[in-house]
């Protein structure tokens, strides 16, 4: 907790003259319920600051005991082994739904490709029919 104190108090000054130097108030009354419900000591919240220093935490754990940040969080080496074989599982399958679907639409767009160049085969054939066609006309007037 001291460690922490150290850290935050500073800031929370920091913040304070940041209030008063961009016109926004003292922001005094923010500030001290900020160091109150971090300290829990309301004369450092008048100011009135005493001197912290870093303590070496003492704890009632038998030495070797390691505390776990919460209880659930605790896993056997065999259960993150299966954590880590259940999510690459999750993985490779949400990428094979992913390339079929991307193999779907690429036949889709070739398809679509395909029917384009058909519809345009057949426009230029009419076309070429019709050149032809005006052609004749005019070489027999020119005649």
């Amino acid at each position: 907790m001291s460690v922490l104190l150290l850290v935050i108090l500073p800031m929370l000054a920091s913040l304070e003259q940041f209030m008063l130097s961009s016109g926004r108030g003292t922001g005094e009354s923010c500030v001290q319920e900020l160091i109150m419900a971090v300290t829990g000591d309301e004369t450092a919240a008048t100011g009135d600051m005493p001197a912290y220093q870093i303590r070496t935490p003492s704890t009632t754990l038998p030495q070797g005991v390691v505390m776990a940040a919460s209880p659930g969080t605790l896993h056997s080496p065999q259960q993150l082994a299966e954590e880590a074989t259940r999510k690459r599982e999750l993985r490779l399958m949400k990428n094979r739904e992913a390339a079929r679907e991307c193999r779907r639409k690429k036949k889709e767009y070739v398809k679509c490709l395909e029917n384009r160049v058909a519809v345009l085969e057949n426009q230029n054939k009419t076309l070429i029919e019709e050149l032809k066609a005006l052609k004749d006309l005019y070489c027999h007037k020119a005649e």
